[in-house]
């Protein structure tokens, strides 16, 4: 233990000597015991669940692909839209259909013509808790529009409705993976930034004219 302690470890070696001392009874023994035989029972009771989710989902290899490239999608994530919302997309007549089905849109409450309140809908639950993990996962790829999106929407709506609104983003591109039977081809991470050119342009004219710069624009040949 002395080998492996370094820098200011290494004056603690005798409070972690300390550390490691114990008093092991026949009870804590036993208890030990129950604990071993109770992770080695759940082990093997979720090896025959994989078992059985991968021999129910053998005929949907295909649907399982091509969702498991969308960023932030695994074997699990793709399983589990399977479970919920069916190989057979065609019962959502649109995306926004299953959507709200599964509770990733805001709902509007309007009074006179105006929005009063944008709140998400319920929905369901498992699809929803899972869609979430999954824009969470995708926010942290790389060079990914999912995590582009991510990135903008975070600083000004927060945490919690910028992964309601990418987790939204992925289930509209499993709609239409799963409706067209197509594969998934990635914006890119500057898609946003191709999308509003001039918006971006005046933002960093801005931003540098705010440092005490004189900025000149001259457009290039290539542009």
């Amino acid at each position: 233990m002395a080998d492996l302690a370094q820098r200011q470890l290494r004056s603690k070696i005798p409070d972690l000597k300390k550390a490691l001392e114990g008093h092991l009874t026949e009870h804590h023994r036993f208890l030990l015991r129950l604990l071993w035989k109770q992770l080695t029972q759940q082990e093997a009771l979720i090896a025959e669940l994989e078992a059985k989710i991968e021999e129910v989902t053998g005929p949907f290899a295909g649907e399982i692909e091509r969702l498991d490239a969308v960023p932030g999608v695994d074997r699990r994530v793709a399983e589990v839209v399977l479970a919920e919302v069916g190989a057979d997309i065609n019962p959502f007549p649109t995306h926004r259909h299953v959507a709200a089905w599964a509770g990733m849109s805001p709902g509007n409450e309007e009074s006179a013509g105006k929005r009063q309140k944008r709140r998400i809908t319920p929905g369901n639950r498992w699809l929803k808790r899972t869609l979430v993990q999954a824009a969470w996962a995708a926010s942290h790829t790389k060079n990914s529009y999912l995590a582009s999106q991510y990135r903008r929407l975070v600083a000004r709506r927060g945490k919690k409705r910028a992964l309601i609104a990418v987790g939204h983003s992925i289930l509209v591109i499993l709609y239409y993976l799963l409706k067209e039977r197509t594969q998934y081809a990635d914006l890119g991470a500057d898609f946003f930034d191709r999308l509003e050119p001039r918006r971006l342009t005046r933002y960093y004219v801005t931003r540098l004219e705010r440092l005490g710069h004189k900025v000149t624009l001259e457009q290039c040949a290539t542009a």
